[in-house]
């Protein structure tokens, strides 16, 4: 019986978790305005310009509804669990000041990827995700 209840519990918990999802806007729209997708750019400074069609920025801790802030992927895929907070590691960058722009000044020679996902105030991927074509960028010196 315990086994059973516990089996329940955590069912119920997991569903819960799942509905816990901030819910973005219908047709909200997440993009990189520049660098263009198969653009060649200097190694020492690149501006990268983010876009949001349909919803609103706001800082990480505020709750807002329809608002969300970016997250810049750079050379990585979106993470597969989309119900758990982005992490932040030197391939996911937080915005969460809600800045709109950042100047890359660490990318190597070569081709890069970049990816948008906006994430609610906890830096949890909207319900659907908003999430941008990703584009491709060679670095040159």
């Amino acid at each position: 019986m315990r086994t059973l209840m516990l089996i329940v519990f955590l069912a119920t918990a997991s569903l819960v978790h799942a509905q816990e999802r901030t819910p973005s806007a219908a047709g909200a729209e997440a993009y990189i305005i520049s660098p263009k997708d198969g653009a060649r750019v200097h190694a020492d400074k690149v501006l990268v310009q983010f876009g949001l069609k349909g919803m609103g920025i706001a800082p990480a801790g505020v709750k807002f509804d329809n608002t969300g802030h970016h997250h810049l992927l750079i050379d990585t895929e979106v993470p597969a669990d989309l119900s758990k907070p982005l992490p932040a590691t030197d391939k996911i960058v937080h915005f969460g000041k809600g800045q709109t722009e950042t100047a890359l000044t660490t990318l190597t020679p070569g081709k890069h990827t970049l990816q948008l996902v906006l994430g609610d105030m906890n830096h949890v991927p909207h319900d659907p995700p908003v999430i941008s074509k990703k584009i491709t960028i060679t670095v040159v010196k």
